[in-house]
């Protein structure tokens, strides 16, 4: 049972923990040395160099305006010539080729990403984005009902 705090009688607990923390306030001090406190001086903190790629300061110019929506265009017409595919593409080695043009689309929307975030146009950003998401639906299209993801179920082989 805990005592009350008014009690005549100092509680034994109570005496062992002040010794543990006065052994503890000395543990850390060495012989001969002043106990007092110190105020200490803050150390400057180096700059570290920012490994990100700075801001352009000079704005885009007309060629690479041009340059990023040549990109955009034929980003756009890939990905919908993908809807008009003139081959079958089952099964076998056609289904390879569809797949890889679809992933053709993906890796032109990376790049046009790539290529609009350096110049900071946001139009041509969105643009790519949504033709990366597009190939990753046509491929999406392919492979899920070979993998078992859908009610059908196609073969990877004719």
């Amino acid at each position: 049972m805990s005592q009350s705090p008014h009690s005549p009688r100092p509680d034994p607990m109570a005496r062992e923990v002040d010794r543990l923390l006065a052994g503890l306030a000395n543990f850390g001090a060495q012989p001969g040395r002043d106990d007092r406190p110190r105020e200490r001086t803050p150390t400057p903190v180096p700059r570290r160099s920012d490994p990100r790629v700075a801001r352009p300061t000079v704005p885009a110019t007309r060629r690479d305006l041009i340059a990023l929506w040549a990109r955009v265009l034929l980003g756009i017409v890939l990905g919908g010539m993908m809807t008009q595919w003139p081959y079958l593409h089952r099964c076998g080695l056609p289904l390879v080729e569809y797949l890889g043009a679809g992933a053709m689309v993906m890796v032109a929307g990376v790049w046009i990403a790539v290529a609009s975030w350096r110049l900071r146009h946001a139009p041509s950003h969105i643009i790519a984005l949504v033709l990366l998401l597009w190939g990753i639906a046509l491929a999406a299209a392919q492979v899920l009902p070979r993998i078992g993801y859908a009610a059908q179920r196609w073969s990877w082989h004719c």
